[in-house]
């Protein structure tokens, strides 16, 4: 029997939860919180929370994404991070924010670069026909010649992108990719499935398509309950497959998205889910997903998977 599957053949190895977040709600450093009346997002998230939840899974290392902290200050989560107590792998890696048209962008990356654990920028940009579903009131941010010129200091200081879109914005994305064939980029949480007609998810799977012809982009299997929130878990295989044929094994990352998932899934139902949708996949395929793709992209240097067969 392979050590990383267990009795009934599904992975048991090691996990390198490639997004999830921290917050504290007693600091009050994430205006989108406040007011919040649904549960899980009006209970903090912190590192004993996240250890609690993943129990019973060898989650070995995970990477922090920005939390829509206060975006007056970013090197402020940055800083409240670091001083949170926990096993050294856990946010062993951070995707910080910075709002790339500001003047001062470079200042904030360089700062950022930095910190030996930020290894990548997040700003949100994706746009939803619907005002009420969209992170930006511009559908082509990121064509903007201003937003470019902060992309492009990534490069210099070697962060990668973190990108959080919509089907709707393919086109531009595309674009973007092709203009700086030097940034890696991670897409997040499939691709964003929000049209669930039979006509929105094949744009979404045609989009993701052509996504995927460029080498510059891996892409996070994260958080589909977010966008199908009465799942099955054969909806779920159908999206992860998708992801999966698109990408392949050696691009795509498995991440939680905890502690927003949890509005529709545990932690436990995402992974479980995960072990019995890929577990046709080769053990190589299985630790690259799971853990050796994130480690690699987000450059966890100490961690040494050789010696999993």
């Amino acid at each position: 029997m392979s050590p990383l599957r267990d009795s009934a053949g599904l992975y048991c190895g090691p996990i390198v939860d490639a997004h999830h977040h921290f917050w504290d709600l007693a600091i009050d450093r994430h205006p989108w919180l406040r007011g919040q009346q649904d549960a899980v997002l009006t209970r903090n998230c912190l590192p004993q929370d996240y250890l609690r939840d993943t129990r019973g899974y060898d989650v070995i290392a995970s990477v922090h994404v920005e939390a829509n902290w206060d975006a007056t200050n970013p090197l402020g989560e940055i800083a409240w991070l670091d001083s949170l107590e926990r096993p050294s792998g856990i946010a062993g890696r951070y995707v910080g924010f910075a709002d790339l048209r500001a003047p001062d962008v470079e200042d904030t990356l360089a700062a950022m670069a930095a910190n030996g654990r930020v290894t990548g920028i997040r700003q949100i940009v994706s746009w939803h026909p619907d005002p009420a579903r969209s992170a930006v009131a511009d559908k082509h941010l990121v064509a903007d010649p201003q937003w470019r010129r902060g992309l492009a200091a990534l490069g210099r200081y070697g962060l990668s992108f973190d990108l959080l879109i919509s089907p709707w914005q393919v086109a531009e994305v595309l674009d973007l990719l092709a203009a700086f064939p030097e940034v890696a980029f991670a897409l997040n949480h499939c691709g964003s499935p929000f049209d669930r007609t039979v006509e929105g998810m094949a744009n979404w799977a045609s989009g993701l398509s052509s996504l995927a012809r460029v080498p510059n982009l891996v892409l996070k299997i994260s958080d589909m309950v977010a966008y199908d929130p009465d799942w099955t878990e054969a909806s779920l295989r159908d999206v992860a497959m998708t992801c999966l044929d698109a990408f392949g094994p050696h691009r795509c990352l498995l991440a939680s998205d905890h502690p927003v998932v949890t509005q529709h899934a545990s932690f436990a139902q995402t992974y479980e889910s995960f072990r019995r949708i890929f577990a046709d996949l080769s053990d190589d395929e299985l630790l690259a997903i799971f853990a050796g793709n994130a480690a690699r992209f987000y450059n966890f240097t100490d961690i040494q998977l050789d010696r999993y067969p």
